[in-house]
């Protein structure tokens, strides 16, 4: 069962950097590059339904701070205890995520599921992660994948059906795509991520990770509106801008007490 959403904020004044100005304005124009000084980290698996939920807001945060903030998504690969042990389970999780919460005008499709693989399905996260060798950091492969699998209903969690469509939708050599995705550095990434995901004490996925050159950290776990983090995130743009005036007008004396 879904654990409820989670959101914890950490705001310690003194683990604020001693210079400030330098921290968060490196070049002229000061305050712009205050709020530059911003980073959304968005840990996803690339099969959880309330990931496909959360795309639309996603692309919301990217247009609103574009240049003001950067952006960047991380794997966060479920436990197989985690996944629907049967298609109509599946089908019930999905009626209640897409009909009674996000009230989708679809359904999901559930035929990617394999009750064989016990919950194993490693292999459209490593695809979308060795996206990233051959340029693609973006959400292109990463949502090509998921749309085959939960709107399609295709098998990604074959590595041969997710190898292809991210291939396909990257224009990519398949062959050297999947020999990346079964690499050993690959593998490596993911379960990086993946610690640094649990690392937050959450377990809920979407996740989003905002962090601010000032030391404040919030963090959101099974969210999936966009108004709760916009709001933080414009709060930790306000407080930054406000240190960074206050460094152009005031000698440092170092880190709050």
């Amino acid at each position: 069962a879904r654990a409820q959403p989670t959101c914890r904020i950490s705001r310690s004044r003194r683990s604020r950097p001693a210079n400030i100005s330098a921290a968060i304005a490196s070049t002229a124009g000061g305050r712009r590059v205050a709020l530059l000084a911003m980073k959304i980290t968005y840990y996803l698996e690339v099969l959880s339904s309330w990931c496909t939920w959360v795309e639309p807001t996603w692309d919301a945060l990217k247009e609103r701070y574009a240049g003001r903030a950067e952006f960047e998504w991380k794997i966060a690969l479920m436990n197989p205890g985690d996944f629907p042990s049967s298609r109509e389970q599946c089908d019930w999780f999905y009626r209640r995520s897409g009909g009674t919460v996000m009230r989708s005008p679809f359904m999901l499709n559930s035929g990617w599921f394999e009750a064989s693989r016990k919950g194993g399905y490693h292999a459209p996260n490593l695809v979308a992660e060795a996206g990233r060798d051959f340029g693609f950091s973006g959400d292109e492969l990463r949502r090509a994948i998921a749309h085959a699998a939960v709107r399609e209903g295709k098998k990604v969690g074959d590595m041969a059906v997710a190898v292809a469509v991210a291939a396909k939708a990257g224009q990519l050599n398949a062959k050297k795509l999947r020999a990346a995705a079964e690499s050993a550095a690959v593998l490596a990434r993911v379960q990086a991520s993946t610690q640094e995901f649990f690392a937050h004490q959450i377990n809920q996925r979407p996740a989003f990770i905002l962090t601010d050159a000032i030391g404040d950290k919030a963090v959101f776990s099974g969210l999936v509106r966009p108004e709760p983090l916009i709001a933080t995130i414009d709060s930790m743009l306000s407080d930054t801008a406000a240190y960074a005036a206050h460094a152009a007008h005031h000698k440092s004396y170092g880190v709050s007490p």
